[in-house]
């Protein structure tokens, strides 16, 4: 009994933290072994020894989060042609692998370009957007997430002064030829984007001029979620309702609503967009 209990207690809580997605992929057919690995929360002293070592004081919601879980890991798989493929993943470093994006070499021989010696501005590429990180000491940089190799996820502290902590940040991603794309101005916005998307493969592309590339297309275009997502859907946190028309369109709730609410059920009005 007090198995089942305890059962009961971490779904009620995977359920809070995902938005009731979990719920979401077990009901589609064809999607399998849909897994969230259970962290302790961060302590606080460990929060504070990261800012002072890193002379960055965290955003409150990721503070938030991180005092919840300590990092989250969702992977999902789907069956295609009669294999199962490992499909979805959403991820968020634990406080401890928040760590700076190394200024080592690229290519470990004398005399290698480390990556400041590849940073460059571009003014045409800045006017069409917000200021771009860069990879010297005037940005501080953080990754989040390793994208399974297909870039990096990043908290990105600018126009950085030495010597001064760092307050505010953005969410940005770096792909794989070390160039950067605007995410969210927040990590709650990240966040709620990550599950929208549901951790498709390369989803971070969609925010870049070229996309996901044809094997991911090539994948989601096959897996379950696009053949069998439900047809009528919206988001319920608590008494707050936010119905969406699809990404980017779940707005004002925060992450603390999210942590604290009594109950939580998420849809979406059809699947996630995948520039597809």
């Amino acid at each position: 009994m007090e198995d089942a209990r305890d059962d009961r207690t971490f779904k009620g809580f995977v359920d809070k933290l995902t938005l009731g997605i979990t719920r979401v992929l077990e009901s589609l057919p064809g999607v399998l072994d849909v897994r969230f690995a259970e962290k302790a929360p961060a302590e606080k002293r460990y929060l504070l020894s990261w800012e002072q070592k890193n002379n960055c004081a965290l955003p409150e919601d990721l503070k938030d989060f991180y005092l919840t879980t300590d990092g989250c890991t969702l992977n999902w798989s789907s069956k295609m042609e009669n294999e199962v493929v490992s499909v979805g993943c959403m991820m968020v470093n634990s406080v401890a692998q928040l760590r700076p994006l190394l200024q080592s070499n690229v290519y470990s021989l004398p005399n290698a370009p480390t990556l400041a010696d590849l940073d460059f501005d571009n003014n045409e590429d800045e006017s069409d957007g917000p200021e771009k990180p860069h990879f010297d000491f005037h940005s501080r940089i953080f990754e989040l997430d390793s994208c399974n190799g297909n870039g990096k996820v990043c908290l990105a502290y600018k126009n950085c002064t030495q010597g001064v902590m760092a307050q505010q940040c953005e969410m940005w991603f770096l792909d794989r030829s070390l160039f950067w794309h605007y995410l969210t101005s927040s990590f709650t916005a990240y966040y709620r984007l990550m599950i929208t998307y549901l951790g498709l493969p390369e989803w971070q592309y969609n925010f870049t001029p070229y996309g996901p590339s044809p094997q991911a297309k090539l994948i989601v275009g096959n897996s379950a979620v696009c053949s069998n997502w439900p047809a009528t859907h919206c988001v319920v946190i608590g008494r707050i309702t936010q119905a969406c028309g699809g990404p980017c369109h779940i707005r004002n709730i925060s992450l603390r609503s999210i942590l604290t609410a009594d109950n939580v059920t998420c849809t979406i009005n059809g699947p996630p967009s995948t520039n597809l």
